[in-house]
């Protein structure tokens, strides 16, 4: 059975854009993903849904960053 939330939240996490720049990739920082979805999870939020997006960044490179929905 699916379960109903009375009120959403998003949340978008980015990579950083100095190593994007500087060494062409860089990764979503973990850490901060996890101290802020703990932050949440204190809150009463749980996790409905995540995606992962690559966007362009400065014409030449691509940045990911992480769009996740929140519900209680």
């Amino acid at each position: 059975m699916a379960q109903t939330f009375k009120e959403y939240k998003i949340i978008h996490i980015v990579e950083g854009g100095c190593g994007t720049i500087f060494l062409g990739a860089s990764s979503l920082p973990l850490q901060k993903i996890e101290a802020e979805l703990n932050s949440q999870a204190a809150q009463g939020w749980q996790v409905v849904f995540q995606i992962i997006e690559k966007k362009r960044f400065l014409l030449f490179w691509t940045r990911e960053a992480m769009v996740v929905t929140l519900g209680r």
